[in-house]
């Protein structure tokens, strides 16, 4: 089983209302066992709301509200959800394609915290909790390769 951001399959769940649907990630969903996950609204965020970004070791949307905790709350029953997935339809975790840069999501790269686009190394929330548990996870610029790599 893999996980899948929400907003990358059209889900308008992304902080404008709006969506990254993603013609490669559908393509993936369609051929691959998934499990959906927005951390973000898991979290009680509504959609649309304030553009957040890390800023230091706290979340902070662009009006300066700290946001850290909704994050987490949402990263931490994503990864319940996944848990329940998994055991439901007895898979193992193979991986995860999260969208990239995201407070929740981003692996490898983050947004700054200025709001400019600017991205510095690190990993969302919710993809610390499923890197410390091993699982490999991608952003939707990586999944090319897993098209050709992960074929069912």
């Amino acid at each position: 089983m893999y996980i899948i951001s929400s907003c990358l399959l059209g889900n308008n769940c992304k902080y404008n209302g709006g969506n990254n649907r993603n013609r490669d990630v559908l393509r993936f969903y369609q051929t691959h066992s998934c499990c959906v996950v927005c951390p973000e609204t898991a979290g009680g965020l509504q959609s649309p709301r304030p553009p957040a970004e890390y800023s230091g070791d706290r979340i902070l949307d662009r009006t300066g509200k700290d946001v850290t905790e909704a994050f987490r709350r949402g990263a931490e029953a994503s990864w319940r959800h996944v848990l329940r997935q998994a055991e439901k339809r007895r898979e193992p975790i193979e991986g995860a394609v999260l969208k990239g840069n995201s407070p929740s999501c981003g692996s490898g790269s983050i947004y700054d915290g200025t709001f400019t686009g600017t991205t510095i190394p690190g990993d969302g929330c919710f993809v610390r909790i499923l890197k410390e548990h091993g699982i490999e996870v991608i952003s939707e610029k990586e999944i090319d390769r897993w098209l050709i790599t992960k074929k069912k």
